[in-house]
């Protein structure tokens, strides 16, 4: 069953052939016989009851370098369309809400991934409250006073901007640390968004878990290990991936929150684990995919496009 794809992604040209997910998925819809379109998320328009966009037909191949190919530039209506890829990296800012404002509007007669509603009501770090005891203790506040208190509670603690990303503005205020203020100060004159403050959790040096999910199962996870000297194991900021397998706990997590994505229509999860606590559920622009499908040759491209195929095949076939 050939379907009609829609991409919204960032620029094409400059990602890692070797690491982008997204590059993954649309290599195996080419490979699965289904149609690609691509477009940026700043050609994205509502006209006059339609949402449409201005892009390119896209083939695409694993030569570096040559790794993709368009056709002639055009303007199409994306309710024409089967399916259509939220796939742009954040930040999560207003740019980015608004893409799902206008995408809902043809979801769910086109297939919008992940849902577009629930992508802006599911922000990395805001899902993962609805799990308070899977989480280490956590505060979301603006305000000093607040966070300084919080900081005495638990004495080792991670500070960060709520809709970050990719590891930056990621910072470790241990006990000693006399920072907080000028932190504070420099965030709160940068943004009006509130911080948040989790309880530092040593495990991290051992690597943070990527677990994927897949329709709301799991289906694997890689390990992020921090490089020397540092806190973030994210792999933009030099950590490390490494095979992994699922603990007990990770299983519990993962079907404690499982349910929960698949109701919400979030095909394409994952999740983030430091030892036996759920810190982040990333729904925007998932990553991880290819280094799964290396460790263990699980093709998750795979496993998310036949979780596609089904909620696309007609009734009774």
């Amino acid at each position: 069953m050939a379907l009609k794809v829609a991409i919204q992604m960032d620029p094409i040209a400059g990602i890692n052939i070797d690491a982008d997910s997204t590059f993954r998925l649309a290599e195996e819809a080419q490979l699965r016989g289904h149609e690609l379109f691509y477009y940026t998320p700043d050609r994205l328009l509502y006209r006059e009851g339609k949402v449409c966009a201005t892009g390119w037909p896209l083939t695409v191949q694993r030569v570096e370098g040559r790794h993709f190919a368009l056709g002639d530039e055009a303007e199409v209506d994306l309710s024409d369309f089967d399916v259509v890829w939220l796939r742009q990296d954040p930040p999560f800012d207003m740019g980015y809400i608004t893409t799902t404002h206008l995408l809902e509007r043809i979801h769910p007669k086109t297939l919008v991934v992940n849902d577009p509603f629930w992508v802006r009501n599911s922000p990395e770090k805001l899902l993962v409250l609805s799990f308070p005891d899977l989480t280490p203790p956590t505060l979301i506040a603006r305000d000093l006073p607040t966070i300084r208190a919080f900081k005495a509670r638990h004495g080792d603690v991670i500070l960060k901007p709520l809709y970050g990303n990719g590891g930056a503005g990621v910072f470790r205020l241990d006990p000693n640390d006399r920072n907080l203020a000028s932190l504070h100060e420099l965030f709160t004159h940068i943004s009006r968004e509130p911080l948040i403050v989790q309880k530092y959790v040593p495990d991290v040096v051992k690597g943070d878990k990527r677990i994927i999910l897949v329709d709301g199962e799991a289906v694997g996870a890689i390990n992020r290990v921090p490089a020397a000297g540092e806190t973030r194991s994210n792999m933009h900021v030099g950590g490390r991936p490494e095979k992994t397998v699922l603990t007990a706990r990770e299983r519990e997590i993962c079907e404690r929150i499982g349910p929960v994505l698949k109701q919400k229509g979030l095909i394409f999860v994952g999740i983030d684990v430091i030892g036996d606590w759920l810190t982040e559920i990333n729904v925007t622009s998932p990553t991880g995919i290819q280094e799964l499908e290396r460790f263990d040759g699980t093709n998750v491209a795979a496993l998310i496009w036949q979780a596609i195929e089904a909620k696309r095949m007609p009734a009774g076939q």
